[in-house]
Formats: C-alpha cells, sequence, structure tokens
C-alpha cells in the first residue's frame, strides 16, 4: 500500500520512529527514507532544496546542477515533518509535485517522474490553520489520506516502562554497561506526566545511565533532574514490582524467541549471559538445549 500518511501528535511523542517504521515494513524498505523538516529550510531556499536545480540556475549554484530531496527519494518514502511550517506560497508546487509524482527542477524546463510514497507529520491543527487561511484545504486532504493521531505519553502510562526498558537496553548496549533501574525509580518514571514525551523520556534515561556511578540506577541518580519527584505516591511501589517482573519476564521470552540462544538475546538486552539464564530460571522460562 502507497497510500500517503498524515501522523498527528504533540512535539516529541515519536512521529518520525512512526513514520520510519511505516518506510520499514512497507515494499520501499530497501529504498531511501529521505526526511525534510519543513521548518528548518529557509524559504528563499525551499524550492532548489525540495526540487533541486538546474546548471546555473543562480548565482553559487554547482556547475553541474543539483538534486532536491523530492528526487533523492525516488523509489522510497518521503517524509514531510512539520508540515504545517510550509510556508503557503510553497505549497501549490508541493501539491503539484504530490499529486502528479512529479518535479521541475529550479531553472529546469523539462519535468521528472517520481515514485515516492509520502508521509508527513504536524504537531499543528492543520484545519484551524485552513480556517485561518495559513494551511491550503487541497493539500491538506492529498496529504490526509490516512491519519494517524500519536496520544501524548501521559495518556499513554501503560507504555513508559516498556519504553523506558527498551531505552535502557539500548544505552547499555550502546555504552557497554550493565545498569539496571531500581523499583523507586521506575515509579517516579510511572508517576511523571512527561511534557516533552518520548523525546523527554529517552533524554532522561541516557542521562541516568551516563551519569549513574553503579551498575543499579537509584533515587540518588535523579537528584540533578528537578522537574521529576522523587517521592513516589504510596501504595504504587508493590504493583509496580508485579508489574516490572511482567515486562521483564515477556521480554526476556521475546528475546530468547527471538534469537535463539542466551548468548544473543543477553546481547540485545545488554545483560550478561549469566544474568540472562540466571533470570530465565527465576521466572521460569524453558531453556532448549
Amino acid at each position: 500500500m502507497d497510500s500517503t500518511v498524515l501522523i498527528l501528535g504533540e512535539s516529541g511523542v515519536g512521529k518520525e520512529l512512526i513514520a520510519q517504521l511505516i518506510h520499514r515494513a512497507s515494499h520501499r524498505s530497501e529504498k531511501p527514507f529521505i526526511k525534510i523538516n519543513c521548518g528548518a529550510i529557509p524559504a528563499n531556499l525551499l524550492e532548489s532544496e525540495f526540487f533541486g536545480y538546474e546548471a546555473g540556475s543562480f548565482t553559487g549554484a554547482l556547475k553541474e546542477g543539483k538534486k532536491g530531496l523530492f528526487e533523492l527519494a525516488d523509489g522510497g518514502t518521503l517524509f514531510l515533518d512539520e508540515v504545517g511550517e510550509l510556508p503557503l506560497e510553497h505549497q501549490v508546487k508541493v501539491l503539484r509535485a504530490i499529486q502528479e509524482k512529479e518535479i521541475l527542477r529550479v531553472g529546469g524546463k523539462k519535468t521528472i517522474k517520481l515514485d515516492i510514497r509520502i508521509i508527513a507529520a504536524t504537531n499543528r491543527d492543520l484545519e484551524a490553520m485552513i480556517r485561518e487561511k495559513a494551511f491550503r484545504e487541497d493539500l491538506y486532504y492529498r496529504l490526509n489520506v490516512v491519519p494517524m493521531t500519536i496520544p501524548p505519553l501521559r495518556q499513554r502510562k501503560e507504555d513508559v516502562i516498556p519504553i523506558a526498558l527498551e531505552l535502557l537496553a539500548r544505552y547499555n548496549t550502546a555504552y557497554g554497561y550493565q545498569k539496571w533501574i531500581h523499583p523507586e525509580v521506575m515509579d517516579c518514571l510511572l508517576n511523571y506526566d512527561w511534557p516533552g514525551n518520548i523525546r523527554e523520556l529517552e533524554n532522561t534515561i541516557e542521562r541516568l545511565v551516563v551519569t549513574s556511578m553503579d551498575d543499579c540506577i537509584t533515587k540518588d541518580a535523579m537528584a540533578e533532574i528537578k522537574s521529576i519527584d522523587v517521592h513516589p505516591a504510596p501504595n504504587g511501589l508493590t504493583s509496580l514490582k508485579a508489574f516490572l517482573e511482567k515486562e521483564e519476564n515477556r521480554l526476556l521470552e521475546e528475546a530468547y524467541r527471538l534469537m535463539g540462544s542466551t548468548r544473543k538475546a543477553a546481547a540485545v538486552l545488554g545483560i550478561s549471559q549469566s544474568s540472562m539464564v540466571k533470570k530465565m530460571k527465576k521466572y521460569g522460562i524453558e531453556i532448549q538445549n
């Protein structure tokens, strides 16, 4: 399926990650995934960056010309991040490129056909922008074929601990550690509202991993993170421990099933093989000979 997808959600909820997952799950997965931050390109450079230019198109242009980001995505997926920041005067050309699947380089005379899939994302209310004449209605409908709204992390607290554990494994692997998070710290993470969403959680976990002096990340390591309350809500710890054990059991089983050996599964989870075996025995997970 090559339908255009519009991903909506607050800043930091993981819209780019969702776009990458969609790309990797598609038949275009071996082709380019090109991201354009529509709010980061100056308006006077936007057309040449998007569509490229021919040789000698303007002063300072490369003598051989240049492919634009649309052209670089040919065969793959073009991710229009922060599409709500796209200047109104450029929206009609983007609409035409998406609709006709072709572009015209700056200074060019011949259109270039493209085979691309479009995924767009924004934290703006595009319908309100349409009413304010700040966003083209026809471009909105062209983008909004398959809409996806990603809720903020505060509305899906059940995801906080699994994401935190996945991030912990990632940073353990990246930095060569075998650190683990004390349940009291997990309780603090669970009770925080995460206004910065997944981006803030990612920053917090990496910071805890690299600044904690011990393998066990305790509340002492959180002292410098002023925004997170280190005094967990009463009666939360027991249920949190049970939740953590359930998640740990699930992660161990899944890693072992996918990797086929305790050594490889341990490497993926960022723990030693002996720890992997010990934990599997704890949860009664059968180890195949």
